[in-house]
């Protein structure tokens, strides 16, 4: 009885674990829409080019900072110096407040609040390569991650 009931109780655990897993992977195509808070400054896709901020192609994986063109502050070139690569956990530090992650930032975006939009908005982000091509995100998070 008692093996019974520990297996239950990991099956459970297994279960609820799995399930919090699902909630958290993010919607590329409800992305897109929280990224129109961010199209005046950027761009993304085929044909993207640097606007006020960079293009945001290839993003999740590459080096911050390394956005070929793009003049990036002094702030930000220090604090981007030791990191390796966008992934999930730094783009959420930096867009739930840049300005609070990286003192005179020139990005002056408020940020997002919303848990739902921030996995979203990553999940659209991942979704490009250098190119402006589609790739898979779940597969462009787990290659940044493991950078």
């Amino acid at each position: 009885m008692n093996r019974l009931i520990v297996a239950a109780g990991a099956l459970l655990s297994l279960t609820l674990a799995s399930g919090a897993f699902a909630q958290t992977a993010g919607d590329p195509d409800a992305g897109k829409k929280v990224f129109r808070k961010c199209m005046a400054c950027h761009a993304v896709g085929e044909g993207a080019k640097n606007k006020i901020g960079p293009e945001l192609n290839g993003i999740v994986g590459e080096k911050p900072g390394a956005v070929e063109g793009y003049s990036f502050s002094p702030a930000f070139q220090e604090w981007a110096a030791d990191k390796a690569a966008w992934n999930e956990e730094l783009m959420t530090a930096w867009l739930t407040n840049p300005r609070d992650v990286v003192k005179g930032t020139k990005m002056v975006f408020p940020g997002i609040k919303k848990e739902q939009e921030m996995v979203d908005i990553i999940a659209y982000l991942a979704s490009f390569d250098e190119a402006g091509a589609t790739r898979d995100p779940a597969e462009a998070l787990a290659d940044a991650a493991a950078q």
